[in-house]
């Protein structure tokens, strides 16, 4: 028999696992594992609800992106917006989930050391239950222990997860509600798990993909919705005062949209004509 660790996903509700395409209760991975041994791979993050894969083209977009980026080429269930959305609404079905947190999981096939030994992928899907907060978020600071970098793979989840890991442990440690990286050169990034986004005089600002920020699907979409409906926007590289500066202030990821009421000793608007407009503007696709 073949080595191998399982994978299992507590629940009340059953086959939370969707390995290679195939329903499981549980799973075992079988070993040499190349994602658990070099981080040879990728995840994503998606969210399921109203019958609908939120943001499915977006997505499919990053994967194809990442996994051209690290050699790999993307299982058919997972290629194209339409075949996502079936592989994954078919896993929120049969974990009983008309509202569902998703993550996939990629890693490149068979063993091997550094050099890939083949382009295949395999990949495992789970599901968890999923209820949006869109509550302010109270409380952020800049981090002091972990900077953003920049790399060929810096716009993907996975790869620099790290990153997150250490900015996560000083927010916890520091009694924050949220964290916002900056890169080395010292520009605004991103928050712990999100894009960071700010209003003022009329406009939108978010950090540049060059400081090592995610290319994350809600940042995409916001900045195509304002910029459909002609609100000025400008990605760039903005130093920690520009932020402070700002009207107000808010994260995205795929999840929600969260103002931020203080960072530091400056406090921001939570109520924002412009921002209510930008979300009204919003529709998940």
């Amino acid at each position: 028999m073949p080595l191998g660790y399982s994978v299992t996903h507590p629940s009340l509700f059953p086959l939370v696992l969707l390995l290679n395409n195939q329903l499981l209760p549980t799973a075992t991975l079988a070993l040499p594992n190349r994602g658990l041994a070099f981080g040879d791979g990728f995840f994503e993050t998606l969210v399921y609800t109203d019958n609908r894969l939120r943001h499915a083209a977006l997505h499919t977009a990053r994967m194809q992106q990442a996994a051209s980026a690290l050699f790999l080429t993307l299982p058919p269930q997972l290629a194209t917006p339409e075949a996502l959305e079936t592989t994954l609404a078919g896993l929120a079905t049969a974990s009983r989930r008309s509202a569902a947190r998703l993550r996939v999981q990629l890693w490149r096939a068979g063993g091997g050391r550094y050099t890939p030994p083949t382009t295949d992928a395999e990949w495992l899907a789970t599901a968890e239950d999923f209820a949006a907060d869109t509550s302010p978020i109270q409380r952020a600071g800049f981090a002091e222990e972990t900077q953003a970098l920049y790399s060929p793979l810096s716009f993907c989840k996975g790869p620099q997860a790290w990153l997150y890991v250490r900015a996560a442990h000083e927010r916890q440690q520091r009694g924050l509600d949220e964290i916002i990286l900056c890169d080395a050169a010292g520009h605004v990034a991103e928050a712990g798990a999100s894009a960071v986004f700010w209003l003022n005089a009329g406009k939108l600002f978010t950090p540049s993909l060059t400081t090592g920020c995610v290319a994350g699907v809600r940042r995409a979409h916001l900045l195509r919705v304002a910029r459909q409906h002609g609100l000025p926007c400008e990605e760039g590289l903005f130093y920690p005062e520009t932020l402070l500066a700002a009207e107000t202030v808010f994260v995205a990821n795929v999840a929600s949209i969260r103002t931020i009421r203080q960072i530091g000793h400056q406090i921001f608007a939570t109520d924002h004509a412009l921002l209510a407009q930008l979300l009204a503007w919003e529709r998940p696709a």
